[in-house]
């Protein structure tokens, strides 16, 4: 196998490696400086171009949301509820599905088997398709869904047309994911960050142009952000299909084959994944019940997509992390692992600081940018500490999640998540924004202990977890998970190999 950035150890200039590869035992404080220097750069290398690239895809969401907002009040409410409802709750259960790809896709290439990622990545498709399918009948009845939750009816009546004009956008995602996880598997991030760029510019200019051209309104919002979720999936699969020959070998039957196995791998990740992105969700949906509930959901609808921001970028922290957590597994390196774990948390927990700061330091222009309204600038203004908290606990939290994908813990973290999330501060946010009379200040305030108490967990995970026992897992995990022993026995006759030319 090809040295990537992430895995080449052959400028090891401090004596830190041993001959397997991996790093010696380190003790004193200069050494521990020189394997901090050394993890940052192998980091960044792969996490800069890749928070880019989601930042860049979050942008198309986000651009959409401020061409929206000075259209009216009503509108922005209802296209929020459109996009940080039900698109929201099909992009974390897609997502999630998709993240089994950097378990597999990671583990597999750094243990050398770069033949099976075209075969995961075309189960993936396969078993996302078939999920955009049953999620169908939430776009369609969206209006008395929203209704059946406690929306009021103009909010739910004008985004339920709007939710029906982004289904396209929906079967995108189940292209785009899987090509994404098959290129951040082999580090190959550089093309992402492009293609996501120019899919952002093409957003602005489509949202200009059908909404401030044409006159089309929040009609044509949703046709720009279906445009551009299309070029994005078909660019990403095109570069896969064309410039990726060591992990594409064609279509294969073999990807209909142990779909059974693959699909209980993404159902973990999607159930610990969707559990964060719904929990967020859910405050929107709440807040859909408290007196004055346009300004409450718009303002706070203002908020969660500037947290969105901090957000994706920590997801594509995290989306790196889990490379380099399952790639230095698959070679059998425990204290690479875990070092890189170590210095990713401590790095994060920086920025979340520094954005905690940013936020209180401008609490009062927050939103100007979305919205012209000074009822719903003042709302905004008044959720800024809350804001702060939830940027710092997300700063670490995503990271953790990525770590967790990476090694393969999708089904404990899930369990995390459902107590602190669902059973301790979903409850604690109703009481404190209901029965306390706290309005949306209570509602997020108890949902933010719930981060709190998940992040103190996730935290004591990693500090018990065995690393040399995780190395050991991994073949096993590659076998169960991903129908390994078929390609195996196979491989020999209907895939070559990367080292073997057609």
């Amino acid at each position: 196998m090809e040295a990537t950035p992430l895995l080449d150890r052959s400028s090891d200039k401090f004596h830190l490696i041993g001959e397997n590869g991996d790093y010696l035992p380190i003790n004193g404080i200069k050494e521990w400086w020189r394997v901090f220097c050394i993890e940052t750069v192998k980091l960044w290398r792969i996490g800069g171009p890749i928070v880019f690239q989601v930042l860049c895809q979050y942008g198309t969401y986000s651009v959409t949301n401020m061409f929206v907002g000075h259209l009216g009040d009503i509108e922005l409410s209802a296209f929020s509820i459109t996009l940080s409802v039900i698109c929201t709750f099909s992009f974390g259960l897609l997502f999630g599905m998709g993240s089994a790809l950097e378990t597999l896709c990671g583990q597999a290439f750094g243990a050398g088997q770069v033949h099976m990622l075209g075969i995961y990545m075309q189960r993936s498709i396969i078993i996302l398709l078939a999920t955009c399918v049953l999620l169908l009948p939430i776009y369609v009845f969206a209006t008395p869904i929203l209704k059946l939750l406690g929306q009021e009816n103009d909010i739910a009546n004008h985004a339920g047309v709007y939710t029906l004009l982004v289904i396209p956008q929906l079967f995108s995602l189940a292209v785009s994911f899987p090509a994404q996880k098959f290129l951040q598997a082999q580090s190959k991030v550089a093309v992402l960050a492009w293609i996501s760029f120019l899919v952002l510019v093409s957003q602005v200019f489509l949202c200009w142009l059908f909404i401030q051209i044409f006159g089309w309104g929040t009609t044509g919002a949703a046709a720009a952000l279906d445009l551009a979720s299309w070029i994005m999936a078909l660019a990403q699969f095109g570069y896969v299909v064309g410039w990726c020959k060591d992990g594409w070998t064609g279509f294969s039957w073999f990807a209909f084959r142990d779909l059974w196995a693959f699909v209980r791998l993404s159902f973990e990740s999607a159930i610990m994944l969707c559990l964060e992105v719904w929990y967020m969700m859910s405050i929107v949906v709440l807040a859909g019940h408290l007196d004055d509930a346009i300004t409450a959901v718009g303002s706070l609808s203002i908020c969660t997509s500037i947290d969105g921001w901090e957000s994706m970028a920590f997801m594509g922290v995290n989306a790196a992390i889990s490379v380099r957590v399952s790639n230095e597994l698959g070679l059998g390196h425990p204290r690479a692992t875990k070092y890189s774990v170590y210095v990713t948390v401590f790095q994060s927990l920086l920025i979340g600081i520094l954005c905690m700061i940013i936020i209180l330091a401008t609490r009062n222009y927050l939103g100007i940018i979305y919205t012209n309204s000074e009822t719903m600038i003042r709302a905004v203004a008044r959720l800024s500490a809350l804001l702060g908290v939830t940027m710092l606990l997300n700063s670490v939290q995503p990271v953790i999640s990525g770590v967790a994908i990476g090694g393969g813990w999708q089904a404990l973290v899930a369990y995390i998540n459902l107590g602190c999330y669902y059973i301790f501060g979903l409850p604690l946010g109703y009481v404190l924004g209901y029965v306390g009379n706290l309005g949306v200040m209570g509602l997020w305030g108890g949902m933010i202990a719930g981060v709190g108490l998940q992040t103190l967990l996730l935290l004591l995970v990693l500090y018990k977890t065995n690393w040399n026992k995780e190395v050991e897992q991994t073949t096993e995990r590659m076998r169960k998970w991903g129908g390994q022993d078929i390609m195996e026995k196979s491989h020999s006759y209907q895939i070559p190999s990367k080292n073997v030319k057609p």
